[in-house]
């Protein structure tokens, strides 16, 4: 990664690599057990039925996270891949063209056309393939696919915080499951939306409101189906 010109002031779109997979993870491990435990206890307050398809979910909600943030992180870096080897092609094959391409670049961002040119030769000897990713295609380092961390932050963070739920099922009275999971899940929400705002340099009550909505939501549409139906969805 180049040094940055201001280490002790670092932007945080470093951390994008990461941090959508781990608001992500949360979010939805969070949500969809919770809402998978009250739409069980709206069809049968069981408490054993209701652990049991808790715990469920958390399993296979973390492995389908893993296996699909893998898969369309790995398909992003596929993509990148391939126009990353096309701009090395087209160097080869024309290399005062893709210089002039980059010039036309820097004009079109406030460069008079002399330095545009200066700028497009200088980059263009240093690494030409380098400024083109950077420039041309918008490819950085800090926002490279990683698929593998992708994959494993969502999956960590899917069942850490898919545990506050489940662990509110298990400790909540008889017949209070409900109210108990929906209460700690959306303070829970709260807490989360609110850390990835500081983690993301956003502004808190935004980032916290959407949250709790889009997750209360959720169990809400969950519970409604489960009491009509009676089923567990």
């Amino acid at each position: 990664m180049e040094p940055s010109a201001h280490s002790d002031d670092p932007h945080l779109v470093d951390r994008v690599s990461w941090l959508r997979a781990a608001v992500m993870g949360a979010n939805d491990g969070i949500v969809s057990v919770a809402s998978i435990i009250v739409g069980v206890a709206a069809a049968d307050p069981n408490p054993r039925a209701v652990l049991i398809a808790g715990a469920a979910g958390l399993a296979a909600g973390a492995m389908s996270m893993a296996a699909g943030e893998y898969v369309s992180v790995s398909s992003q870096a596929d993509l990148e891949a391939a126009d990353i080897e096309r701009e090395r092609q087209a160097l080869l094959d024309d290399p005062a063209g893709e210089e002039a391409e980059l010039a036309e670049i820097y004009r079109s961002r406030g460069l008079s056309e002399a330095t545009a040119r200066l700028v497009a030769r200088e980059l263009t000897q240093k690494d030409a393939l380098a400024a083109h990713v950077r420039d041309e295609l918008g490819l950085t380092e800090a926002q490279a696919a990683q698929p593998l961390l992708a994959a494993v932050t969502s999956a960590i963070t899917f069942s850490v915080f898919a545990a506050v739920p489940l662990l509110a099922a298990f400790l909540a009275p008889v017949g209070a499951v409900i109210p108990v999971v929906v209460i700690v899940t959306l303070i829970a929400l709260a807490g989360l939306g609110g850390l990835g705002a500081v983690a993301g340099g956003a502004a808190l009550g935004p980032a916290a409101l959407r949250v709790v909505f889009w997750g209360g939501l959720a169990m809400a549409v969950t519970a409604a189906v489960g009491r009509l139906f009676g089923v567990a969805v």
